[in-house]
């Protein structure tokens, strides 16, 4: 147990990687992913690879956290000394998982639990849980944690790119990309979270290589001077092109306080499909 009463959970689908999770002690809840004959919990009985090796049999549907497993989630993090919780959760404007989250947690008496609606996905959302444990390890009081932690939910932005927009159309989480469908043949949208926390396209290239370069771009152009921040570079099932993205971008990489990088969870992956590229950041103050 740490030395004060703090603990941050976050669900999966904020995607940070397991080193970061053990320097920081942060919980994971997981989210479901269904097939027909079984479920699975996201990344913790299932890969990333597993769910793209079987897309050509089945696209997976995925769910919210089991209700049990929320509860035995908080009955762990009590169990291990913490009274005070702050959530970090994906989205309400994609997910339900915002949610069921907060109708469990009014249930519990003799906790005190913030869940914030991080408005956002994946390590943009996992940025916030982040913030929140650099604030706890600095030694704040609760409260304070928490207001620094809304108000940095503001700082931190995704911005990708997927190899087809098929898979989030059959999801239904196309949100406001869906204007560029009937545009011209192999254009591709950058995709970012909008206030409202869905999908919204910020920006059009065409083809593949534009898309990456589009990518790199807009993240220079995103920090511009800023010294104090977190990246990520993530990618779903597109490993090699990650790495290109990463050398190009190795500068902004090393001066980074945190920096993250890995695939996207199976969960997520299920939405997007194979080919997804993606950059997190979280500026901060200087």
């Amino acid at each position: 147990m740490k030395s004060n009463s703090i603990a941050v959970l976050a669900d999966s689908c904020n995607d940070i990687p397991q080193e970061l999770l053990d320097k920081y002690h942060i919980y994971i809840l997981p989210l479901m992913i269904n097939y027909k004959d079984a479920s699975y919990r996201d990344r913790v009985d299932i890969t990333p690879e597993q769910v793209y090796e079987r897309f050509q049999e089945e696209i997976p549907k995925t769910s919210l956290p089991l209700p049990e497993t929320i509860a035995d989630t908080f009955a762990k993090i009590k169990a291990d000394g913490f009274n005070q919780v702050i959530v970090s959760a994906i989205s309400s404007g994609l997910s339900g998982t915002c949610q069921a989250i907060r109708l469990l947690a009014d249930d519990i008496e003799d906790m005190q639990i913030v869940v914030i609606d991080t408005l956002n996905i994946a390590i943009a959302s996992g940025f916030v849980a982040l913030y929140a444990a650099e604030q706890i390890e600095a030694g704040l009081p609760f409260e304070e944690v928490v207001s620094k932690t809304q108000a940095a939910v503001k700082q931190s932005t995704i911005l990708f790119g997927v190899g087809t927009l098929e898979y989030l159309m059959k999801g239904g989480r196309i949100g406001k990309v869906s204007g560029i469908l009937g545009s011209a043949l192999n254009i591709k949208p950058i995709i970012s979270c909008n206030e409202d926390g869905i999908y919204d396209t910020v920006a059009k290239v065409r083809g593949r290589k534009q898309s990456i370069q589009k990518l790199i771009d807009m993240t220079r152009e995103k920090l511009g001077q800023h010294k104090n921040y977190y990246l990520s570079i993530c990618d779903g099932d597109a490993y090699e092109e990650m790495l290109v993205m990463k050398d190009q971008l190795k500068d902004l990489v090393a001066g980074a306080k945190i920096y993250a990088e890995g695939q996207i969870s199976p969960v997520l992956g299920g939405h997007t499909g194979p080919g997804l590229l993606g950059i997190g950041i979280m500026v901060l103050e200087d």
